[in-house]
This record gives C-alpha cells, structure tokens and sequence, in this order.
C-alpha cells in the first residue's frame, strides 16, 4: 500500500520538478513565487492527469492470475507462503 501511494506522490509532483528544472535552465530563480504565479493550476492539473494514467496502465498491465489462492500455512513445522495454483 505504500510503494502505491508513493508511485501516485511521485507521479503527481514530476510535473512541478520538471517546471523547476525549466525555470533553472532558463536562469530563472524556481524558489521565487512570481516564477511560479499562474502555474500551479495548471501543474496540478497535469500531476492529477499524470496520477491517474499511472494507476491506469498500472492497472492494465499488472499480471493476473487465473488459479485459486492457496493461503500461507504450516507443513512439517516450516511455513509455506502463500501462492496461487
């Protein structure tokens, strides 16, 4: 559950990096707020869409499996994680 909610923090907050790393080429100051006035909008708008697209092909292409569940339990005294069949 965290990696997930990392990959979405990530994939939310690339689009502000990104703006940063072209106000810095541009030498443009990305710690002054005029630099950023009337941006943010827009950039949240773009991290929200990028989110979204992630989860989505994540959820496409994530891998399937067709078997029943067979849940961890104990054999001989040692314990056998769980797997599907």
């Amino acid at each position: 559950m965290t990696r997930a909610v990392f990959e979405a923090l990530v994939l939310f907050l690339s689009p502000f990096v990104l703006f940063g790393i072209y106000l810095w080429l541009r030498r443009r100051s990305p710690l002054t707020r005029e630099a950023w006035d009337g941006h943010i909008p827009w950039l949240m708008l773009a991290g929200l869409l990028t989110a979204i697209a992630g989860f989505l092909i994540a959820g496409l292409t994530a891998e399937r499996h067709t078997g029943a569940y067979v849940p961890s339990h104990i054999e001989d005294g040692r314990l056998v994680p769980g797997h599907f069949r």
